[in-house]
């Protein structure tokens, strides 16, 4: 990906993975064959496997670089984590992710802040890497940006179900004193701020991005695939409050239609950046050119 621009304001993106995750009417327990046809022209072959009805789905973080700061938002999967829910993320082993940023032009060490939009595994996974059979934190000169809404969520689950993202992911950042555990509003500086968007889980927020007259947000999960823009009630089957997330997404779209802001989506097929336009009584990703 070439470095997206707001003015003085940078993003680059590293893909740890990019294919398919799980079937369409899985992921979306209100889809049907019905309501999906008059679609499938848009959504195949990129969003939706031809075919299988797979949803395509990259995992990947975003660098920002501020005249300040270099920023990671998000954290992808990591490796040696444990994901038995979904074995090809379970104590995988690949360079894809530091291999990434390296050639996007960033050391992990360079790296000054970690924003995570919430704590699922595929967005905080790098976080930490294992050394000498302990967690440690990946960014070592970085500060950890943590909502505390979500990280104390994170904690329940781990107490509740033996989810073991925080565990893992989290309270080694914490026992380093790296972690900044703040209000799901933190305003960075000028340049970068949180948007609490909650629903996908309590304490998620999107990063938004501003220098001069150009904004972007980098939108995590409060929106997972663009049939959502059609479909704005559509709910991932584990969305937390699923009537909050559909209300959050549904704010969140128009705020933000044919306003130029860039949407930086999580999980939206390459190039995953874009605008919002109005379509219909509903509306319509426009993609970045590459």
């Amino acid at each position: 990906m070439k470095r997206l621009k707001l003015n003085n304001v940078e993003i680059g993106r590293i893909v740890e993975y990019n294919g398919p995750f799980m079937s369409i009417y899985d992921f979306f327990p209100d889809a049907t064959e019905e309501l999906l046809a008059p679609h499938r022209n848009w959504l195949e072959p990129n969003a939706l496997e031809v075919g299988t009805d797979m949803m395509l789905m990259p995992i990947q973080s975003y660098v920002v670089h501020t005249p300040t700061a270099k920023i990671l938002v998000d954290s992808c999967v990591g490796n040696h984590k444990s994901v038995k829910w979904f074995p090809p993320w379970d104590q995988k082993e690949d360079s894809n992710f530091l291999t990434g940023l390296m050639q996007e032009g960033t050391h992990p060490d360079e790296i000054d802040y970690v924003f995570c939009t919430h704590l699922h595994v595929d967005h905080s996974g790098w976080n930490t890497q294992l050394s000498n059979g302990r967690w440690v934190p990946t960014f070592k000169n970085a500060k950890y940006i943590f909502s505390k809404t979500e990280c104390d969520h994170a904690e329940k689950l781990y107490n509740k179900y033996g989810d073991p993202t925080f565990i893992e992911n989290v309270l080694p950042i914490i026992e380093a004193g790296q972690a900044l555990l703040v209000k799901d509003d933190f305003e960075l500086d000028k340049f970068v701020r949180l948007e609490p968007t909650p629903g996908h889980t309590p304490g998620h927020c999107a990063v938004r991005l501003f220098d001069g007259n150009k904004s972007g947000v980098i939108s995590g999960d409060l929106i997972h695939s663009p049939v959502q823009c059609q479909f704005p009630h559509w709910n991932f089957k584990f969305d937390f409050d699923k009537e909050l997330a559909a209300e959050t997404r549904l704010n969140f779209l128009q705020q933000h239609y044919e306003s130029g802001t860039r949407i930086l989506t999580a999980h939206f097929p390459l190039p995953s950046t874009g605008t919002l336009k109005a379509k219909g009584d509903a509306f319509r990703f426009i993609y970045d050119k590459e």
